[in-house]
């Protein structure tokens, strides 16, 4: 059974369109009309070989704080509905970025619990883009995809590489998280649910 999910979310802030095929090669389409987030997520695509699109009409008129966090939303919404009961997962997933001077690490459990601990020191500008929305974004989708996620700086010092070291990380760690393995019977978990 293909592990995919379409979301469709609509406010009076957002439009969203987004299809995501877990088992896939990371092939992307993002129009998210924020162009940093934009690169986030097609690299988020590629380096978790997650096949996804996106599109999004919202108010950045305004700012691009909306449209980050409800992006952050649908995609945590797709991870839970393409995971259904999450039967076979691997559950857990970690993976450590270097990007020149920065170092990330991203840790993940698909424990059926959100949490989110976030230590990266992000603040004031990424060119156009708050870097404070990176959070933003995080929180949304851990909340939403029901996961355990940390996400920890071990090194850095440029914005940028920071935000992309984290997006890579996450990715990479999803990916690990996401795999069947056939030696799971039913769920990773001795309460026999997640």
């Amino acid at each position: 059974m293909p592990r995919q999910a379409v979301i469709e979310r609509k406010t009076a802030e957002t439009n969203i369109a987004l299809s995501l095929a877990i088992d896939g090669q990371g092939v992307s389409q993002i129009a998210t009309g924020v162009g940093f987030l934009d690169h986030m997520l097609t690299l988020f695509a590629r380096h978790g070989l997650f096949d996804l699109q996106v599109r999004c009409d919202g108010d950045t008129h305004i700012d691009d704080h909306h449209t980050v966090e409800d992006i952050g939303i649908a995609l945590g919404e797709a991870f839970d509905r393409a995971l259904g009961a999450k039967i076979g997962i691997v559950r857990y997933g970690a993976f450590t970025v270097p990007m020149d001077e920065t170092l990330v690490a991203a840790h993940v459990d698909l424990s059926g619990r959100p949490y989110l601990v976030y230590e990266l020191d992000l603040d004031g500008k990424i060119g156009t883009f708050d870097a404070e929305l990176v959070r933003e974004f995080f929180t949304a989708f851990a909340h939403n995809a029901k996961c355990n996620l940390h996400l920890r700086q071990l090194a850095g010092g440029n914005r940028h590489h920071i935000a992309e070291a984290g997006f890579k990380a996450v990715a990479r760690a999803l990916d690990a998280a996401t795999r069947l393995d056939p030696r799971v019977q039913g769920v990773p978990s001795t309460k026999g649910t997640l």
